[in-house]
């Protein structure tokens, strides 16, 4: 009797996870439901549940039906569903293409082809191997520049928020995104066990990211800028506290009140993206409000320092305020060389960067902290790195 299509699906799983090159999705494959359907042409997923086409999937050979079933849970695995919810209502078939070709990279690199192949049509190009989604969508977007039109993806994914466990795709609140997103780095973790008894798999860049340990970067960032106040919290009448100040009560504030000057170096190289500036502009304002420095320096850099905007004491909207300069290529000891000639004795550095650029000599005594978006980019020598996210 010819086997069924669920029948194909299911013996389809059992394979992959007893694969030693594919047995760490084991638990993401897990998740919710997968189901061959009727009314589908291709495959998708919610970010939870994969649906299959009967017809589809038909004349596919069992190595085809694999490289599809991985192809769908990879992008569970990569939660890009939620992670890359925003960028899809913008522009949904090119990011849906930009997070195929990852997904089919990682395929067809990290896994042998007797054991997976991708189904005719699919999405691959060598150019993009470990390249993330983001990477992927500012080469495709500057080519639609140049007049190429968008490539066609062979899925068609729902970004409008994960499906629940009953299979009925739904918005999401952020408390019930997290708490799934949570469930699949558990589930990948599990995955992981299971693929450690074979001691053979390979892990892909962006797979690794997943399992390593979280760093809330936000709070690094706080405890930076905590780590350069000024003072051991003696009273000083040099200066009131603004907390008081608009009730026309006047206090001394504490030393520790009061941070010193803080340069805030942030790329604007031709790889920066809108979504990257739009996340430094909101850090810096930040960092402003809650710490109220008494200086801020901002280096807009690419291979210069293209100018500089200095804030002192007055924050508010000071994110409007901003006006980004360069847009070139990309070399960080342009800011070293800048401070140093310029004698800027600041209390700290921040240098926001996606960290495409060579390794600088960073001689300078500031405490510096990155906040790299690719910390596969770059590793300085000094100072403390933390990955940043802004999707």
């Amino acid at each position: 009797m010819k086997a069924t299509g669920q029948d194909r699906l299911k013996r389809a799983h059992v394979i992959l996870m007893q694969h030693p090159e594919t047995a760490l999705y084991s638990g993401i494959m897990m998740m919710g439901e997968s189901t061959v359907i009727d009314d589908c042409p291709t495959a998708y997923t919610d970010g939870l549940n994969k649906r299959y086409g009967r017809k589809f999937i038909e004349p596919l050979t069992d190595a085809e039906l694999r490289g599809l079933v991985m192809h769908e849970n990879l992008h569970v695995a990569l939660k890009h569903m939620s992670r890359f919810k925003v960028q899809f209502k913008k522009e949904p078939q090119l990011v849906n293409a930009c997070a195929d070709y990852v997904v089919n990279d990682i395929i067809d690199s990290f896994v042998d082809k007797k054991h997976c192949q991708l189904p005719e049509g699919a999405l691959l190009d060598k150019k993009y191997h470990n390249w993330s989604v983001n990477e992927v969508l500012r080469d495709l977007q500057k080519q639609q520049e140049n007049g190429n039109p968008p490539p066609q993806s062979l899925d068609e994914h729902d970004f409008s928020g994960s499906g629940s466990e009953g299979g009925q795709s739904q918005p999401m609140t952020g408390v019930e995104q997290k708490a799934q997103d949570k469930k699949v780095d558990e589930a990948l973790r599990e995955g992981g066990l299971m693929a450690s008894r074979f001691g053979s798999g390979k892990t892909p860049r962006a797979i690794g990211e997943s399992l390593a340990p979280k760093v809330d970067w936000k709070t690094v960032l706080k405890d930076f800028v905590t780590s350069v106040t000024k003072g051991v919290d003696e009273y000083t009448w040099r200066k009131f506290n603004k907390r008081y100040l608009a009730d026309d009560i006047y206090l001394p504030s504490t030393e520790n009140d009061s941070v010193g000057e803080i340069v805030v170096a942030i790329d604007t190289s031709g790889s920066i993206g809108t979504s990257e500036l739009n996340s430094f502009s909101s850090e810096v304002a930040s960092i402003c409000e809650t710490c109220s420095p008494e200086k801020v320096r901002i280096l807009w850099w690419d291979t210069e320092v293209h100018g500089e905007q200095v804030f002192t004491d007055n924050y508010q909207d000071i994110a409007k305020l901003l006006k980004p300069q360069g847009g070139g290529g990309t070399d960080v000891q342009c800011v070293a060389d800048y401070i140093t000639d310029k004698h800027i004795n600041a209390e700290g550095i921040l240098v926001f960067t996606d960290g495409w650029f060579n390794k600088p000599q960073w001689n300078i005594s500031s405490k510096t902290l990155w906040l790299v978006t690719n910390t596969d980019k770059y590793l300085p020598s000094t100072g403390t790195v933390v990955k940043q996210d802004y999707v």
